[in-house]
């Protein structure tokens, strides 16, 4: 099978690092080839190149991907203890369905966590986490059409805040609630109208965080996300 190995715009090669990677590194500060299949798989699984329902077949993917059989066993735990995929005896392993009943779950989740990020990523944020927020915002205003480019950024945008927030606990947990809310945002992605506006709302929350406006950065963030459900909402 051909596969996009970076459907999200990101580097996911073991060796290199970059700000708001959480990599699990070497003593080194190398990226371990686990974690590279951990990120390889699970965008596959997000951005639905392996479907909901489809086997996830070692031999294969190890080859696309060049994984070694270790790593790819290792981010297949990771990924059963994410809901990504279920292991069934003497089956094999499977990509999750998508649950379509558990999105309103997912955004009443995401809605306070994704407002108390904003919140604190506007307290805690460095000179030069305020920089990449910046040329973030920057790329909204020039962001391209197609599928992959919009939700690349959404995805950016997303993962960067949280990682401003200064808080692992809270990164990964947003991280996970993200990950599922994006694999119904790919499902649906062709019946939405207006995503690159729905993209383009994050200009003025992280304008917020930028200038340090936690109330208004909280305030938004909930607004986001409460938008995105209602989206979803008009198409299922």
């Amino acid at each position: 099978m051909a596969v996009d190995v970076n459907p999200f715009g990101e580097n996911h090669q073991p060796g290199t690092t970059r700000p708001g990677n959480q990599y699990q590194a070497t003593p080194q500060g190398v990226p371990s080839q686990a974690e590279h299949a951990y990120l390889a798989l699970r965008d596959l699984i997000l951005s639905l190149q392996l479907a909901p329902g489809a086997p996830v077949q070692e031999e294969p993917l190890t080859k696309e991907l060049g994984l070694g059989r270790t790593p790819f066993r290792e981010a297949i735990k990771r990924l059963e203890a994410e809901s990504l995929v279920a292991i069934y005896p003497r089956r094999g392993t499977f990509v999750t369905e998508v649950n379509i009943t558990d999105h309103a779950l997912i955004a009443d989740v995401r809605r306070r966590l994704e407002g108390h990020a904003a919140r604190r990523a506007a307290e805690r944020l460095t000179e030069i986490e305020r920089d990449e927020l910046r040329a973030l915002a920057t790329e909204i205003g020039t962001m391209p059409a197609g599928q992959t480019a919009i939700m690349g950024l959404d995805t950016r945008i997303h993962r960067t805040v949280y990682r401003c927030t200064h808080n692992r606990y809270l990164e990964s947990t947003l991280g996970h609630y993200y990950n599922l809310a994006l694999r119904i945002w790919c499902l649906f992605f062709d019946q939405l109208t207006d995503v690159a506006q729905h993209v383009a709302e994050h200009t003025t929350l992280l304008e917020a965080i930028i200038d340090g406006d936690a109330e208004a950065a909280d305030s938004m963030a909930v607004e986001h996300v409460d938008h995105f459900e209602h989206a979803i909402r008009q198409v299922i």
